[in-house]
């Protein structure tokens, strides 16, 4: 049986998770727009979301690249060393 398998691309890492307010810091690798599809994998992590909102040093920004820090709302824990994918298909 064929698995279906999508197009991913690294853009990041997990740097920090603040539980308490739900919020990944991130460490770019690539290019991230608020829409973009995401995935977060890691040892115990894996989650599928969009980038509803993306903020550097509390400003929100709609776009972000390489080696900018930022912070994603994310709908579940994750852990730091965590990677990020966009989802291009």
């Amino acid at each position: 049986m064929a698995q279906e398998s999508r197009d991913e691309e690294e853009v990041g890492r997990v740097m920090d998770y603040f539980a308490r307010i739900g919020v990944a810091g991130v460490e770019l690798t690539g290019t991230l727009r608020v829409g973009d599809r995401i995935r977060i994998r890691g040892h115990t992590t894996d989650l599928e979301q969009v980038v509803e909102s993306m903020q550097i040093e509390r400003e929100s920004v709609r776009e972000a690249g390489p080696g900018a820090k930022v912070g994603i709302k994310v709908v579940d824990r994750c852990r730091p060393g965590d990677r990020v994918y966009r989802l291009l298909a």
